[in-house]
C-alpha cells in the first residue's frame, strides 16, 4: 500500500511564554504548521515540512528543534533572514493570547513531488508577502486529481489587526481549500455577532467540501452541504491549551490523508480521535502533540 504524504507549508517560529504571575519568560520553538509537522510525523504519517527562517537566534533555536524532531524540512530562503517570535500570554486556566515580531517572506515555495495533502494556514496565509506564495501553491494544487487542500485558519489578530483584510484572507484561502479548520474564537473574531454555526456555513460556502470548527470544552463540529456532526470533548486536567489546536488538525490532516473520498461517511469516529489528540495535548505544557499509541490508548 502507497503511504500518502502530507506536506506543511507554514511558519517556524519562537514563542516567548508568558506565564501569569511569572517574573520570566520561557522561550520554546513552535508556530503552528511546524506544529501539525511534528504532530503528523508523531502519528506515524509521512510528512514534509516547508518552512523558512532567518539566521539569527531565534533561527539557531527553531533549527535545533527541527533537527531533534526528525521531521524532513525542505527551508525556503528567507528575503528578510528574520525569524518569527511570538509572545504568548498565558493566564491562569492555560489559555494563551499572542502578539508577533512576524516575518514570513520565503523567496519562493516548492511542493514535493508525491504530496497527497498539501495543509497551510496561521500567519502563514495571512503575513505579507509570503501570504500570495502560500495561496499560489494552495491554487495550483487545488482541483488535481489525487491531491487535497487543507487549512487551519488559526487566527492570529496580532499579526493582522484589520478584521475586513483578515476576513478577505481566510475566504481567499477557504476557496481553494477542500477541508478548512476554524476554532470558536476564530469566528467570533471574523464575524463578531455571528453564530459559530452561521460563520462556519459562511465559509463553507466560499468553496471547501468541509468545514470543522473547534470548540474547546465543548468538543467539535463538523459541516457538510449535507451533514453536520458534534463531537463530545474528553475530560482532561488542563496544564494549557498552547499546541491543542495543533495536535487536532494533525490527526484530521492524517484521516484526510487515510482516505479522502471516505471522510465525511466517518467524521463522527474521525472528530472524536481528533478531540482526543487535542485533549492529550492539553495534558502537558506548551506544544507537544501526542504519539499514535497514547491516542490509541485513549480512544480504547
Amino acid at each position: 500500500m502507497v503511504e500518502r504524504r502530507v506536506t506543511v507549508v507554514g511558519e517556524v517560529l519562537v514563542d516567548l511564554l508568558w506565564r501569569a504571575g511569572a517574573p520570566h519568560l520561557t522561550p520554546h520553538p513552535g508556530g503552528s504548521p511546524a506544529n501539525v509537522a511534528v504532530g503528523l510525523h508523531r502519528l506515524g504519517r509521512p510528512v514534509t515540512l516547508v518552512t523558512a527562517w532567518g539566521d539569527d537566534p531565534p533561527g539557531e533555536l527553531v533549527a535545533a528543534h527541527l533537527r531533534r524532531t526528525g521531521l524532513d524540512v525542505r527551508r525556503a530562503p528567507s528575503a528578510s533572514g528574520r525569524t518569527t517570535v511570538a509572545l504568548a500570554h498565558l493566564d491562569r486556566t492555560g489559555s494563551a493570547s499572542y502578539d508577533f515580531i512576524a516575518a514570513w517572506d520565503p523567496v519562493e515555495l516548492t511542493v514535493p513531488p508525491g504530496t497527497a495533502v498539501l495543509h497551510t494556514g496561521s500567519l502563514a496565509a495571512v503575513v505579507a508577502p509570503g501570504a500570495e506564495r502560500v495561496l499560489e501553491v494552495c491554487r495550483h494544487l487545488h482541483g488535481t486529481p489525487g491531491r487535497t487542500v487543507v487549512a487551519d485558519l488559526n487566527v492570529r489578530p496580532g499579526a493582522q489587526p484589520d478584521r475586513t483584510a483578515y476576513r478577505e484572507a481566510c475566504l481567499r484561502l477557504a476557496a481553494v481549500t477542500d477541508v478548512l479548520k476554524a476554532s470558536e474564537e476564530d469566528l467570533g473574531w471574523l464575524y463578531p455577532g455571528v453564530r459559530v454555526e452561521e460563520a462556519a456555513r459562511t465559509l463553507l460556502r466560499a468553496g471547501p467540501r468541509l468545514v470543522v470548527v473547534t470548540r474547546g470544552a465543548d468538543g467539535a463540529l463538523a459541516l457538510t452541504a449535507e451533514r453536520r456532526v458534534r463531537v463530545a470533548a474528553p475530560r482532561v486536567e488542563v496544564v494549557d491549551t498552547v499546541g491543542a489546536g495543533d495536535a487536532f488538525q494533525a490527526a484530521l490532516l492524517d484521516a484526510v490523508a487515510e482516505d479522502p473520498a471516505g471522510l465525511t461517511a466517518r467524521l463522527d469516529a474521525v472528530l472524536g480521535r481528533c478531540a482526543v489528540a487535542a485533549a492529550l495535548a492539553c495534558t502537558r505544557a506548551g506544544a507537544d502533540p501526542p504519539t499514535a499509541a497514547e491516542v490509541a490508548a485513549r480512544t480504547g
